[in-house]
C-alpha cells in the first residue's frame, strides 16, 4: 500500500512543483507507515527519477518510450490507471496543475477511485485520507474523502513545503512498459513556444499584481489616441514601466485583475481569479486592484498581502496584512527606489 505521486516533467526535467507532490505524500506515508514512490514517465525518465530519492521516494517506477516523450493524456492515464490497478496504492498524488488536474481525474474514473482535488492541506482519520480545500472564494474551508481503496490527491501549488532533500538517497528503479493506446490518441504534439524572461504566476513566491486603476496613469498618450484607446495606452504603459521594474527588482511575476484584463490592459495569461489562476506566493502586492471576490478566490491564500490604492474602502484592504492608501503612480515608484537601494546594498 504505498503512495504514488506522479512527477511532472517537460523536455526531460521535473517541475519544481513535483518536490512539494512529494512533501504532500509524506504527510500519508508517515500516517501510514508505507513508503513513497514516485512515478516518472517520458524523456530522461531515468535521470529524474534518481534526483527523486533525494525528496523522500524510496521507489520509482519509470517508463522513457517514445510514445510519452510528449504529455498526452490517452497515454499517460492509460499507464497511470495500470499501475494502480497492479499495484494498488493507498493514494496517488500530483500537483493540480492543467495536466495533474486532468491526468488523475481520468484515472480516477477508470479505475474507480475517489478523488480529492486542489487540497491545502491533508491528515488521516481512521485510516481515511482527508483533505481540505477553499470553497466559496475561498471563505470556506471544506473537507473532502474518499471510500475507495485508492485515493486520488491533487494538491493547490505552494501550500505543502518540498520534501527536504537528503543528499545521495537512491531510490529503487522499476522500469514499466506503456499500455497501447495508439488508436485511443486524438492528438499530436508538433512543437512548444517557450515565453522567455518571465516568471511563472503560479511557481512565482512574489507577484505584483494591477487592476483596473492601471488606467488612472498620468502619462498622456500620443496625439490621436483618446477615450478607451487612451486608458489602455496608458495601463499598458503602466504595466510595463511602473509594475515591471518593481517586479524585477523583488524577481516577481506579474499578475492583474479581471477587470483589466477584460479592458484589453494585459493578456489573459497574467489573470489572478477564480476565472484565471490561483496562487500562493509569499509576497501578493496588490496595485490598483479593488478586491472583488472573484480576484480574492485567486490570491487570498497569499501569505502576505500588501494593497496600494486611493479608495480607503477598498475591499482589498481588508485581505491586505499591509495596506498604503494613495495613487499607485506615486507608490510605486518610491517603493521600487527604495527597494533597489536596500537590495544593492
Amino acid at each position: 500500500m504505498s503512495v504514488f505521486v506522479w512527477i511532472e516533467t517537460f523536455e526531460g526535467r521535473a517541475l519544481s512543483s513535483s518536490w512539494e507532490a512529494l512533501g504532500a505524500a509524506r504527510i500519508i506515508a508517515e500516517a501510514q507507515a508505507t513508503d513513497i514512490v514516485a512515478l516518472v514517465f517520458g524523456e530522461n525518465a531515468q535521470s529524474i527519477a534518481k534526483a527523486t530519492g533525494q525528496y523522500g521516494a524510496a521507489r520509482a517506477i519509470v517508463c522513457d518510450s517514445e510514445v510519452l516523450r510528449q504529455y498526452r493524456l490517452e497515454s499517460y492515464a492509460a499507464l497511470l490507471g495500470d499501475l494502480v490497478a497492479k499495484h494498488r496504492p493507498s493514494a496517488v498524488v500530483a500537483v493540480a496543475s492543467n495536466r495533474g488536474r486532468e491526468l488523475l481525474a481520468s484515472a480516477a474514473v477508470d479505475s474507480g477511485s475517489g478523488l480529492i482535488s486542489d487540497v491545502i492541506d491533508l491528515r488521516l482519520e481512521e485510516g481515511r485520507i482527508i483533505g481540505v480545500r477553499p470553497t466559496y472564494a475561498g471563505k470556506v474551508l471544506m473537507e473532502m474523502t474518499a471510500n475507495t481503496a485508492t485515493t486520488f490527491v491533487t494538491i493547490r501549488g505552494r501550500a505543502f513545503a518540498p520534501a527536504a532533500t537528503t543528499a545521495g538517497a537512491a531510490p529503487e528503479l522499476e522500469e514499466a512498459k506503456t499500455v497501447d493506446v495508439a488508436d485511443a490518441i486524438a492528438t499530436e504534439i508538433e512543437s512548444f513556444a517557450s515565453e522567455l524572461g518571465t516568471v511563472s504566476l503560479t511557481d512565482a513566491a512574489i507577484i505584483v499584481s494591477g487592476g483596473r486603476g492601471m488606467a488612472n496613469n498620468p502619462k498622456s498618450p500620443p496625439d490621436g489616441i483618446s477615450g478607451d484607446e487612451a486608458k489602455i495606452w496608458k495601463a499598458k504603459d503602466g504595466y510595463e514601466n511602473t509594475l515591471r521594474p518593481l517586479a524585477d527588482a523583488l524577481g516577481a511575476a506579474v499578475g492583474a485583475s479581471r477587470a483589466a484584463v477584460d479592458a484589453g490592459y494585459i493578456a489573459y495569461d497574467h489573470q489572478v481569479g477564480q476565472t484565471g489562476k490561483v496562487v500562493n506566493p509569499d509576497l501578493y502586492i496588490a496595485c490598483g486592484i479593488s478586491g472583488a471576490i472573484q480576484h480574492q478566490a485567486g490570491m487570498r491564500g497569499s501569505k502576505i498581502i500588501v494593497a496600494i490604492n486611493k479608495d480607503a474602502e477598498a475591499p482589498i484592504f481588508k485581505l491586505a496584512r499591509y495596506g498604503i492608501v494613495g495613487d499607485l503612480y506615486d507608490v510605486v515608484p518610491a517603493l521600487t527606489a527604495a527597494l533597489r537601494q536596500v537590495l544593492t546594498n
